[in-house]
């Protein structure tokens, strides 16, 4: 059915000013993204994992490529994703008289991509981390997480990684019906589950979070972190957004609750995925007024004020430290500083 044309208002006519920023500007004009686009390496085949079939299928394909993860650990190598026949690892585990809890499917690699263009790759996910023979991986593997492994990944690897982590956790936890409680069944190769008593469809989630650089008056940082006092970590801060808040107005609660600071403007800079359980980071730089900051001792057990040649300083004499370059967090600091900052490691 098609959308209902909108009724006219008697204002309907009157045209919005638009703001001064914006009035000179051509019509849908873009701005640049501040923060680097990462290509999309992996093709989820959207439409093509609803075929009923298609996973097993897939399983029993010369070629099918499949990553194995158990818990929050994968497969991986000295410096790399392990990718195995599909095929082959079904058949051991069966052999050993163990079973992937979940087959899901993940893509295809894109042109450009690190693997053949179309290769096709599924997630099997175990329940317990076997030896890595009893799936057929090659001598020297083992089980890590993406944090232990990230640096080293290319970036397909890591966009398989962090897609397999995120459908994997959801599956982990949402394993009943949210309305009635019964138990779902897995459909659309691993990204849905439906109700077998009320026919109701469930789908991944994502929980969004505001990641900030708060810059005062005189144009110094604000980073913190929580944990114990004397940690030297210090970070961008950061909340999940709440329903029914935009992002901006996340901005300015979290921002307000954790260390007491009134946020007077925002500007979104960019987003990165981290689904270690299911968090969609959204990267903000922000304005204050304020320099007294007042850590809320749950979140926030300490925040500190950093001109740049201060966190420069303080990075080198190893009085702090700040987070590592795969993060987004490191992305925002560094856009804040003007470049890449220099760090003991």
């Amino acid at each position: 059915m098609s959308s209902p044309e909108p009724v006219a208002s008697p204002q309907a006519s009157q045209e919005v000013p638009l703001r001064p920023h914006t009035a000179a500007l051509p019509a849908n004009h873009l701005f640049e993204t501040v923060l680097p686009v990462v290509q999309a390496r992996i093709d989820r085949g959207s439409l093509k994992r609803s075929r009923a079939g298609m996973v097993e299928e897939l399983l029993a394909t010369p070629g099918t490529q499949a990553m194995v993860i158990a818990g929050r650990q994968a497969l991986v190598g000295e410096s790399s994703l392990i990718l195995l026949s599909a095929n082959d690892a079904i058949t051991l585990l069966a052999r050993g008289g163990h079973r992937a809890r979940h087959a899901i499917y993940l893509g295809s690699a894109e042109p450009g991509s690190d693997l053949a263009t179309g290769t096709e790759t599924v997630l099997l996910v175990l329940d317990d981390a076997l030896d890595p023979a009893d799936v057929g991986a090659p001598s020297g593997s083992r089980w890590l997480g993406f944090r232990e492994i990230a640096a080293t990944l290319n970036a397909t690897e890591t966009a398989l990684f962090i897609e397999a982590s995120a459908i994997a956790n959801w599956h982990a936890l949402h394993t009943h019906c949210p309305r009635c409680g019964t138990p779902t069944v897995v459909e659309s190769g691993g990204w849905v589950r439906r109700c077998p008593a009320d026919g109701s469809e469930h789908y991944p989630r994502t929980d969004p979070a505001i990641i900030v650089t708060v810059v005062g008056p005189d144009g110094r940082v604000l980073l913190g972190g929580g944990g114990a006092w004397d940690s030297k970590v210090h970070s961008t801060l950061a909340g999940f957004v709440e329903p029914g808040e935009s992002l901006e107005q996340a901005v300015i609660r979290e921002i307000q609750e954790e260390v007491g600071v009134r946020i007077t403007g925002s500007q979104y800079l960019g987003s990165q995925p981290w689904p270690f359980p299911a968090s969609l980071m959204l990267g903000f730089t922000a304005s204050t007024e304020d320099t007294h900051v007042q850590p809320d001792g749950v979140e926030v057990t300490r925040a500190r004020w950093f001109s740049r040649t201060e966190l420069q300083e303080a990075i080198l004499d190893g009085e702090i430290i700040i987070p590592g370059s795969l993060s987004i967090s490191r992305a925002l600091i560094e856009h804040w500083y003007g470049g890449p900052i220099e760090t003991l490691s």
